[in-house]
């Protein structure tokens, strides 16, 4: 008979199979194969028990990890030497993908970009109230030509016939196929990952919001009205969260600061339902 910790292992292993499968969907028609991802796994396993179980500030040592997860020393070791030699431009495309948006966010909201009714304003490209001033404020790293060429490139931008710059898009989404829109992806399961996990592992504190609003009786026709729908009623809710994350930001550079935020995304399953 199965005991509750076999019934609990079972449903984390069905669990792990139902989110794998957009996962398994992104990674196939990038041509990467199972084993490199079982390889990758065993990197991620390793980092992530390292760092959960670790004790006065120092990681798990490699007995206790490879108790946890399975694997044999020699690969715990292997796996650490793998993370400790990770490029550390690895996540670049990541990075452009983050100053892209924190830069078109200034663009719509930033008193000094945004004309009397609130609208981001068509904008010089010198100048600190112009574009480059815009790069310089929201994206110090990156220079404001190659910040223009890339948000150009998405159709985030675009140039007026005088010669002005006009935003076209509130948030930044790279063009596919693109690196930057599969690293994009998976930054999005991430972030709603971490809020599954912390809700489940953290039971007896207040959890994060997570919620579904599904109904499986819609008539197939009302897809586009929906997805219309969404596009206005989610973008308007998602520009309020932004006003108020730009009121709360911290403004002190010696103050501790978080990541904080939320993701709105559309449910859409075309299977039969009866």
């Amino acid at each position: 008979m199965a005991t509750a910790q076999d019934k609990l292992r079972q449903a984390a292993v069905s669990a792990f199979a139902v989110a794998m499968r957009p996962l398994a969907r992104i990674l196939l028609r990038c041509g990467v194969t199972w084993k490199e991802i079982a390889e990758l796994l065993k990197v991620v396993y390793v980092d992530v028990a390292s760092e959960d179980y670790a004790k006065r500030g120092r990681p798990a040592n490699a007995s206790r990890v490879a108790i946890l997860t399975g694997l044999s020393r020699r690969e715990v070791r292997r796996a650490r030497d793998r993370l400790a030699n990770a490029a550390p431009d690895a996540l670049a495309p990541l990075a452009k993908i983050n100053h892209a948006s924190r830069v078109l966010t200034g663009w719509f909201q930033d008193p000094d970009f945004v004309d009397a009714k609130g609208k981001p304003r068509l904008l010089e490209l010198a100048g600190e109230r112009g574009f480059e001033g815009l790069t310089k404020r929201y994206a110090q790293d990156i220079p404001s030509t190659a910040m223009l060429k890339e948000l150009k490139a998405v159709g985030a931008v675009a140039t007026t016939p005088r010669g002005r710059l006009r935003a076209k898009m509130r948030y930044y989404s790279p063009a596919t196929p693109d690196d930057g829109a599969v690293l994009r992806s998976g930054s999005v399961l991430e972030d709603l990952g971490a809020t599954v996990a912390e809700n489940l592992l953290r039971a007896e504190e207040r959890t994060r919001f997570e919620g579904r609003a599904t109904n499986t009786k819609i008539a197939r026709g009302a897809r586009r009205k929906f997805r219309d729908y969404i596009e206005s009623r989610g973008m308007a809710f998602l520009e309020d969260v932004d006003r108020w994350l730009s009121r709360h930001e911290s403004t002190d550079p010696k103050e501790k600061s978080v990541r904080l935020g939320i993701g709105v995304y559309q449910i859409q399953d075309d299977g039969e339902h009866k």
